[in-house]
């Protein structure tokens, strides 16, 4: 409701010529005045539920995913179960916000959510098996590959400087020629010659 400011009004210069009494300056009109300056982008009104504060400027289905622990299906289970309008998070009424409140406080969210994961987290490390041991090495434990994919939890690529080669070899072969003179002919012997990237052969 916009606020009102009682401003007096000037009299008229005829009323001072006739000398009448000062009664007319009690009179008064009404002024409105903008709305409540903003902070920034955000307005300084906003709605806080399950220790969140949520924004204003949506419905309230998408304004329950800011909390921790709540996503869409849940959101929409509480406007269900409340029988609540999805309107945006500011047209809501004082008394709305309470039975939202007590509603949100019904879920494991922020805080205990994340504690709760901790607790589990670390009694997988604790007794060794698979999923606490890909925790402890920080890789996925729920069968992805890890070969091109996982970068979340193996973290950005690291260059490796590259190193030196070893110098390659060349193989060489070489067939011996004898002649076996019991059967009269030529026989061809392969011999295996290494020789150095830097020699060449000659």
């Amino acid at each position: 409701m916009a606020q009102t400011l009682a401003m007096p009004v000037v009299p008229s210069l005829s009323a001072i010529c006739n000398g009448l009494k000062s009664t007319s300056l009690s009179n008064s009109i009404s002024l409105p005045i903008s709305n409540p300056p903003k902070a920034g982008s955000l307005s300084i009104r906003c709605a806080r539920v399950g220790g969140v504060e949520i924004p204003n400027s949506k419905r309230v289905e998408y304004s329950l995913q800011y909390i921790h622990g709540i996503g869409r299906s849940n959101a929409r289970q509480i406007l269900s179960d409340l029988s609540m309008e999805n309107k945006i998070t500011k047209d809501l009424s004082e008394e709305e916000l309470i039975t939202l409140r007590d509603e949100v406080s019904k879920y494991m969210i922020e805080g205990d959510l994340r504690r709760f994961n901790a607790l589990n987290i670390r009694r997988l490390k604790e007794i060794q098996c698979y999923r606490g041991i890909r925790h402890i090495q920080g890789l996925p434990c729920r069968g992805q590959r890890t070969k091109n994919n996982c970068r979340t939890l193996k973290g950005k690529r690291v260059s490796i400087p590259g190193k030196k080669k070893a110098p390659r070899k060349y193989l060489l072969a070489v067939y011996l020629c004898s002649f076996d003179h019991n059967t009269q002919k030529y026989l061809l012997k392969p011999f295996d010659l290494i020789l150095p990237a830097d020699q060449e052969f000659q």
